[in-house]
């Protein structure tokens, strides 16, 4: 079990079923881990019954995935609550009838791990994968967390083309992350921005160039205030599907 955060390669998890199973243990930062199991003793009063995951949450989707979604961390009534990311909060109520619209999900809701959805083609993860006190991990805390999105992008290498990034914050945390698992990141940095779009090459044998796409975070800050709506969201994202190669096929229009 790692516990102090020290760096993590694909010689220590051979495939993302490996690493997830380690990172689920994972107690390297001490106020993460007291908020997240204080949150999962105390729950809201809308779950009071419902037993809290309250651990580290994985990433979610296909192990082949070509593209990838990075956010910021855990939600301590979503994910913290039903051990899968971006689920059970308004957050990925926005996100996964998004993904369903392009074709992407099997569903457009997600309400628990055991609810049925799966990702096409798709991965979703983020840099911190411990829910922080009011949705703010500290500098510290993201680094330590680090290593594993390293090994994440690492193990993606062969299939993934394109990445998502869902806010500044998650932007700024992917960048080194890149860079160690063996992209090309630019000089001066990309800049952020909802719909910008960057090209990434690889520095390393076995990666492929990536097509980086910023767009806002699908917090209520963002969506509540129409400054991300579903419309601007889906056009992200499908056009990140199709700089990825993927083909998808969106469900079907009910007839008004």
């Amino acid at each position: 079990m790692r516990t102090t955060g020290q760096p993590a390669t694909t010689a220590d998890y051979p495939n993302l079923a490996a690493m997830d199973a380690a990172l689920v243990d994972c107690r390297a930062c001490p106020r993460l881990v007291a908020w997240r199991e204080q949150v999962a003793r105390e729950k809201r009063a809308a779950f009071r019954d419902e037993t809290y995951w309250g651990r580290p949450v994985t990433g979610f989707g296909p192990d082949d995935a070509r593209m990838l979604l990075v956010g910021l961390a855990p939600a301590a009534h979503g994910g913290n609550r039903t051990g899968r990311m971006f689920t059970g909060d308004r957050s990925g109520d926005v996100l996964f009838a998004a993904l369903y619209t392009i074709g992407a999900a099997t569903q457009p809701t997600a309400t628990r791990r055991d609810d049925g959805l799966r990702l096409i083609g798709t991965r979703v993860t983020s840099p911190v994968h411990c829910a922080p006190p009011d949705n703010k991990p500290t500098t510290d805390e993201r680094d330590r967390c680090r290593h594993w999105l390293i090994n994440e992008l690492e193990l993606l290498a062969p299939t993934v083309r394109s990445v998502v990034v869902l806010g500044a914050w998650g932007w700024q945390a992917l960048m080194p992350a890149l860079t160690a698992a063996g992209w090309q990141v630019p000089r001066p940095r990309p800049t952020f921005g909802h719909g910008v779009h960057y090209s990434i090459d690889p520095a390393r044998p076995g990666r492929h160039r990536l097509d980086l796409f910023g767009c806002y975070h699908v917090s209520q800050q963002n969506t509540f205030t129409g400054r991300l709506t579903p419309a601007m969201l889906e056009t992200v994202l499908a056009e990140a599907a199709t700089t990825a190669g993927l083909t998808l096929t969106p469900p079907t229009q009910e007839p008004t």
